[in-house]
């Protein structure tokens, strides 16, 4: 984990072949979250792809390099104090050439919070 208890992995499970279900709890007390922004925290951008390649890390038991990201929304704002549970569908598709296509969801309650796609090469 890059940001040490940013965040705490509830659970992981596959769904149905390539389709895995997160469930996470954000730290709320967390030093990001004293500077991004105080008063009215909001869940950095750059930590939920993070949070992606780490769950994705840990789904196929290799580490990852971002090669390339597209398709990425930001669509409602994640305030840990409010909404600190989340939940993240992950499409995982490792190709033979090692690469590892991601297609993200991420959710608190019903309200979708970030839609993402991604290229990771192995390391």
């Amino acid at each position: 984990m890059l940001l040490k208890d940013f965040y705490k992995i509830n659970s992981i499970v596959n769904t149905e072949g390539q389709k895995y279900t997160a469930a996470i709890t954000l730290n709320k007390d967390h030093e990001v979250f004293k500077g991004h922004f105080p008063g009215n925290p909001v869940t950095p951008g750059v930590c939920m792809m993070q949070i992606i390649k780490e769950l994705t890390q840990q789904v196929i038991s290799a580490k990852l390099t971002m090669k390339s990201a597209g398709n990425i929304k930001f669509m409602a704002l994640i305030n840990p104090e409010v909404n600190p549970e989340l939940k993240l569908d992950l499409e995982i598709i490792v190709s033979d050439d090692g690469t590892v296509k991601v297609k993200n969801t991420s959710y608190f309650n019903d309200t979708v919070a970030l839609k993402l796609s991604c290229i990771y090469n192995r390391n």
